[in-house]
């Protein structure tokens, strides 16, 4: 799918040369350890470098460089992954086919530079009044999780569930930790960062192979760094007795949040077979949460099951009346048993599967779907296609399903509700 060039040591190109698009896609992806500190600085970073060079040092002449260049599109988003912390450049223009004569995309690669290596800095910190500007809209993002009660109670169970793990740490940060970031402290990180971070540049699009190597060591010379710094996530403790916790907001319908541990994750050999036990458990509209828990018994506005692979965690989220946790935490128990004891279906069993096939058949629709998709699966193979995973799903069998559904065990169930209910 992508051809693998090795620029530095840390530093690797990924191309994939294609007739698909009209378009060339371009992203550079920084990964660093994960860190609740280091990932409040990095977003501010993040949105900073989007939003200012010393080139073009406001958003209105950011905007126009892009407009210029035909709507030309670049911005920054962060993530993370296992124990990784991610910062993405993603840009995309038109292919200089359709513009003879215009070399757009050198012009792009000469706009990547600028952001990547002509920061707005003087005197090694960034401009005060765009760091600020930035530091309120992370703050902003950070807090609108509060407003969102389904991910505020995720956040919660993750943080009971997992302290100071990356399982419950922010790919954003914390309020705090962007409230101490400074304008000096800011293009340290940036240093460290652009010096540092193993890096992964990836482009699709019609082009020359050789030509985009040569470009990218013209406008983006990053030197070598250490490849064998990533942190590797470490083994965590489980209990054997489930927690139970509730907490109160002001709010109307409850948040049912439960979490499981199973031993199967990322890089375990049986992870696409549980990928399909998910599907069948909660992840799709036939599945047995869905079907039984919302629309046989009515006891959920919602309800549906996610694989957090990275982890080895299985949780379930359900919006239900506070008043009925104990009957809805009794009724998702009973469809996990079910398929405990093998009480799945073929025809389950083909819909996941083809849903899944749907799902990342679909994805290669978008350049940058290709991109992250295959970001993440070269971590297992290389040589990563989705007609291979594809494969592996159609091979999962019933007794499969049977299989991973006895790995998984309860280890936490948590309630958000509202403060007027004191049955509890």
């Amino acid at each position: 799918m992508f051809n693998k060039t090795k620029l530095q040591n840390g530093v690797h190109l990924y191309i994939r040369k294609t007739k698909q698009f009209k378009t060339v896609n371009v992203t550079i992806k920084w990964k660093a350890p994960l860190d609740q500190k280091k990932a409040s600085e990095r977003t501010v970073l993040a949105n900073v470098m989007e939003n200012s060079t010393k080139q073009y040092p406001t958003l209105s002449s950011m905007r126009k460089a892009l407009d210029e260049l035909y709507g030309t599109v670049l911005f920054t988003d962060v993530s993370k992954r296992s124990s990784q912390h991610m910062v993405s450049l993603y840009t995309e223009c038109v292919n200089d086919e359709f513009f003879e004569g215009e070399d757009i995309f050198k012009q792009l690669w000469q706009l990547i530079r600028s952001v990547v290596f002509d920061p707005n800095v003087t005197n090694k910190a960034f401009d005060p009044d765009v760091t600020e500007r930035e530091k309120r809209n992370v703050r902003d993002r950070i807090r609108s999780i509060y407003d969102d009660k389904t991910r505020f109670a995720q956040k919660r169970m993750l943080e009971i569930m997992r302290p100071d793990h990356p399982a419950s740490i922010s790919a954003y940060g914390t309020e705090a930790a962007v409230s101490e970031i400074t304008n000096e402290s800011l293009y340290a990180t940036y240093e460290d960062m652009i010096n540092n971070d193993l890096i992964d540049i990836y482009v699709v699009g019609d082009v020359d192979e050789k030509e985009i190597i040569e470009q990218i060591k013209q406008f983006l010379p990053f030197e070598a760094r250490d490849a064998a710094k990533q942190n590797d996530l470490q083994d965590v403790k489980v209990s054997d007795s489930v927690n139970t916790v509730r907490e109160k907001q002001d709010m109307k319908q409850g948040k049912l949040h439960l979490g499981f541990h199973t031993p199967v994750s990322f890089r375990h050999p049986d992870y696409h077979k549980m990928q399909i036990t998910n599907g069948v458990f909660g992840g799709f509209a036939h599945s047995k949460l869905f079907m039984n828990v919302r629309e046989k018994e009515s006891m959920a506005y919602y309800a549906n099951s996610a694989f957090a692979s990275h982890y080895g965690i299985v949780y379930v989220t359900a919006g239900i009346d506070a008043d009925l946790e104990e009957k809805a935490v009794k009724l998702i128990l009973e469809q996990l048993t079910a398929l405990q004891n093998g009480e799945s279906t073929e025809v389950e069993l083909s819909q996941t599967i083809a849903l899944l096939e749907n799902s990342i058949l679909s994805a290669n629709d978008s350049a940058r779907s290709q991109i992250e998709i295959y970001d993440q699966y070269k971590e297992l193979d290389e040589s990563f296609t989705a007609e291979r995973l594809i494969e592996k799903w159609e091979s999962v069998t019933l007794e499969d399903i049977k299989e991973m559904a006895n790995t998984i065990q309860l280890e936490i169930v948590y309630l958000l509700s509202g403060k007027e209910d004191v049955s509890k």
